[in-house]
């Protein structure tokens, strides 16, 4: 067949020569010595998917895929659609299968099958937990030991890859499909993959117990707010409020920890940006999915290998300003872009959203003066302070409590000047109260019965919102 090279696809290894109807060692024909669980890895929670970490299925498995790799003839592979050589590689696979009969059930060896499509095709070991959508985080420490989060509780994976080389590969073939590298040279890097997930990997020598891989997972439908009602995120009252915030082009930042859901809920209120208006997106990794028709997204680009050609977030800033938007959404504010940020904000650009890691709304605004003064200018406090304080109208909280869920913390809105110091007032919090038998955190929406300045504004720009929803009392979910 003009898709093999010149090779015997009925020649068997070494590994086709130890039958055995135990788990045999795939090189050495030794059975295999189970680990028994015990008491100290017994809290560690594992996942139900196929053990992947037999050493004999791990080495047969690499085994084939160099075998299959070994009969493609180049010349011809390149004329193939992908449709015709994924069932090419599957008829391949299959046959070889056949001559291991006596080692692999009918399950095992459709799972082999499947797992070689995924080496050749995709991202290998990667694949089977990217098929399941309740995975939301999947974290990496070395190729033995990975870690997934589902429904907010994290838990050890059985999902192994063969070791650290295949690991590395695996994720550069990630991130070269969207121009970044990682090697020794460059052992950071923060990238996306296809569906929009986060991917963030650091590598020898930085990792001293092989690769650390992060990936944050976002939904192929970005939730919308309704939702983040109906997971009891967030109160009707208070998505009211922030709704009409965003139609009436109040400035909005999103303040939480890592993993509290900021860009969850910057995608569900950008539903309520009209739909006739430009909106320009600025990101270190595109994972934004605004929902609006004239979406403009840039993504930063990092420096080549001789230290050129960087495109970082302040460059963005400014040069969407000579796009014409209406609206700036940074991903995420972490340096010298605050003032960038601040100054469109505050010259037509009213409605701009952005990101910023703190634990308070307080402590946002702290960190945006510090990354504010990163800018390299030698401006007074007062002075930063104030523009601040005119330009930034709201500040939601948000944080993942004890046992994962998600919640909207705190609603709070900057008031302007006492003297020196900004003032802000708590409109809606959520107070936790304790924890329930599965040790999850409890609480209660609170309102606070405090008036809201920019009420005058809503008003005036024909969102207005009724002012009971503010009165003080506990809010239903």
């Amino acid at each position: 067949m003009a898709w093999l090279r010149g090779t015997n696809s009925k020649q068997h290894s070494p590994v086709h020569e130890a039958p055995s109807k135990t788990r045999p060692n795939v090189i050495t024909a030794e059975p295999m010595v189970v680990t028994e669980p015990t008491e100290e890895n017994a809290l560690a929670i594992v996942d139900d998917l196929p053990d992947e970490s037999d050493d004999w299925f791990l080495r047969l498995k690499r085994e084939l895929h160099q075998q299959i790799v070994a009969k493609i003839n180049p010349n011809v592979i390149r004329a193939m659609k992908e449709e015709e050589l994924r069932a090419e590689v599957r008829r391949q696979t299959e046959v070889l299968c056949q001559e291991r009969a006596e080692l692999l059930n009918v399950d095992e060896r459709e799972r082999l099958v499947t797992e070689i499509l995924d080496e050749t095709f995709g991202l290998g070991p990667l694949e089977k937990l990217l098929r399941d959508s309740e995975i939301s985080d999947i974290l990496i420490n070395g190729p033995k030991s990975i870690y997934i989060e589902k429904h907010g509780r994290l838990r050890k994976s059985s999902v192994v890859f063969a070791d650290e080389r295949h690991l590395v590969q695996i994720v550069q073939r990630i991130v070269g499909k969207v121009g970044r590298r990682i090697d020794e040279t460059n052992p950071l890097c923060d990238a996306r993959l296809t569906d929009g997930s986060r991917l963030n990997a650091v590598i020898h020598p930085i990792a001293l117990d092989g690769a650390l891989v992060s990936i944050r997972r976002f939904g192929a439908n970005p939730l919308v707010a309704e939702t983040l009602v109906t997971n009891r995120s967030i109160t009707k009252e208070m998505l009211q409020f922030l709704a009409a915030c965003v139609q009436a082009r109040v400035n909005v930042v999103i303040s939480g920890g890592t993993g509290s859901g900021k860009t969850t809920l910057l995608n569900a209120l950008s539903r309520f940006i009209p739909a006739d208006e430009r909106v320009v997106t600025i990101e270190d990794a595109a994972e934004l999915k605004l929902q609006q028709p004239h979406v403009v997204r840039m993504e930063t680009r990092p420096s080549n290998i001789e230290g050129q050609g960087e495109v970082n977030t302040r460059d963005l800033v400014k040069n969407a300003l000579r796009m014409r938007p209406e609206r700036i959404i940074v991903g995420e504010c972490r340096g010298a872009e605050a003032l960038d940020m601040l100054q469109a904000m505050n010259t037509g650009h009213d409605g701009s959203m952005t990101t910023i890691h703190a634990n308070t709304p307080r402590d946002a605004i702290s960190r945006m003066e510090m990354m504010v003064g990163m800018a390299g200018f030698d401006l007074p406090v007062w002075v930063i302070r104030r523009q601040i304080a005119s330009t930034i109208n709201i500040v939601v909280q948000a944080a993942r409590l004890i046992g994962g869920p998600r919640k909207i913390i705190k609603i709070a809105e900057i008031t302007g000047m006492e003297g020196d110091v900004i003032s802000m007032q708590d409109i809606f919090e959520f107070q936790q109260t304790g924890l329930d038998e599965n040790r999850v955190a409890q609480g209660q929406f609170v309102a606070h019965g405090i008036r809201p300045v920019i009420l005058n504004k809503l008003q005036a720009c024909g969102v207005p919102v009724p002012a009971e929803i503010f009165e003080r009392r506990v809010l239903q979910v």
